[in-house]
């Protein structure tokens, strides 16, 4: 009876939490630099929308493939913005492909720095398969 209890408590404390607040994964998979503004975009104005109405709003932002280069410094067009955006919002984070960035040392015969604002996670498409497992909503801008 005790095994049964404890997942039950963690629907119900995951349930309590998706009602408090609003969580969002958001993917870019192309090096387009409008593709990656409109993510960026979006990104901003689901912050300020919640912000302003005083919820509590989480955002990711997944890239991998192509838009791995939205984290690459010196190839990124938006590399300011990323910056901006999180230093300005302690909400919004970055998340980058491990797997993406192997293969780009690789091909590069180098390895391939990313910006100071990544975070790695092994898979993006993983990542983002996950995330929806746990009751995020999913934008593909």
């Amino acid at each position: 009876m005790r095994f049964l209890l404890f997942p039950l408590l963690m629907l119900v404390a995951a349930s309590a939490y998706a009602a408090d607040a609003h969580r969002i994964v958001l993917h870019v998979d192309e090096a387009d630099a409008a593709r990656q503004n409109l993510v960026l975009n979006n990104a901003s104005n689901i912050n300020k929308y919640y912000l302003d109405k005083g919820e509590e709003v989480e955002v990711e932002i997944v890239a991998y493939g192509p838009g791995l280069t939205m984290l690459v410094p010196g190839k990124s067009p938006v590399g300011d913005r990323v910056t901006s955006i999180k230093q300005n919002y302690d909400n919004v984070s970055f998340k980058a492909c491990s797997n993406t960035l192997a293969k780009m040392s690789a091909k590069a015969g180098k390895d391939v720095k990313l910006m100071a604002e990544a975070e790695m996670v092994p898979s993006g498409v993983i990542h983002l398969v996950e995330r929806q497992e746990q009751g995020w909503s999913y934008i593909r801008p």
